[in-house]
């Protein structure tokens, strides 16, 4: 039986992301519960890239932590900055473009926020950092990748687990984070609220 199942250790994940149940199945973690928040994850003007990563992940606790009261609780957000820019999640092939050519043949962040609450209201809170590097895209690459639909909905405009592998060269950091969630900071930050593995 996966250790999340167990009585007292029932983890909630709240997150709708595919990418952070795999990546929590892979160490033998079953979310009991997947309970998305829906809440306003736009960015304010001044608000840095680390500041936003940390507050989405928080806002997300916030909001589903009281709904299950006495289980395990995690929330996560993951921002791609290039410096203090925040770039979007993208939903049009203009965005994704945007991101793309923004990119190319350039070192970015990928900032993870993970927040976790104890049954007993205990919380923890941090912020994953994560350099990525792209080498310089052609305009044909670019129009591959546009084409694979990869790009959709993913901040930053790829996913490092999809074809845009290809493109990076070099990441200095948690590969974890960039797909979507540092396990091993997850799971320290479980046992520092006493998860039982």
């Amino acid at each position: 039986m996966p250790v999340a199942e167990t009585g007292r250790q029932q983890l909630v994940l709240a997150s709708g992301s595919a990418r952070r149940r795999d990546l929590l199945r892979q160490i033998g973690l079953e979310p009991s519960i997947i309970d998305p928040p829906h809440i306003d994850e736009h960015h304010g003007p001044r608000e840095l890239p680390l500041a936003y990563a940390r507050r989405m992940a928080h806002e997300k606790l916030a909001v589903i932590a009281p709904q299950h009261r006495g289980s395990w609780v995690l929330a996560a957000d993951t921002v791609v900055a290039c410096g203090r820019r925040i770039l979007p999640k993208a939903e049009t092939e203009a965005q994704a473009r945007a991101c793309l050519d923004l990119l190319s043949g350039r070192r970015h962040s990928v900032l993870g926020g993970i927040a976790v609450a104890a049954p007993d209201g205990r919380i923890a809170e941090r912020v994953v950092t994560t350099t990525v590097a792209f080498k310089r895209l052609t305009a044909r690459e670019i129009d591959a990748y546009i084409a694979t639909g990869d790009w959709h909905g993913k901040a930053g405009g790829y996913a490092i687990q999809g074809h845009a592998a290809a493109f990076i060269p070099w990441i200095n950091g948690s590969y974890g984070n960039v797909v979507g969630l540092s396990i091993s900071d997850a799971v320290a930050m479980l046992g520092g609220l006493g998860w039982r593995v």
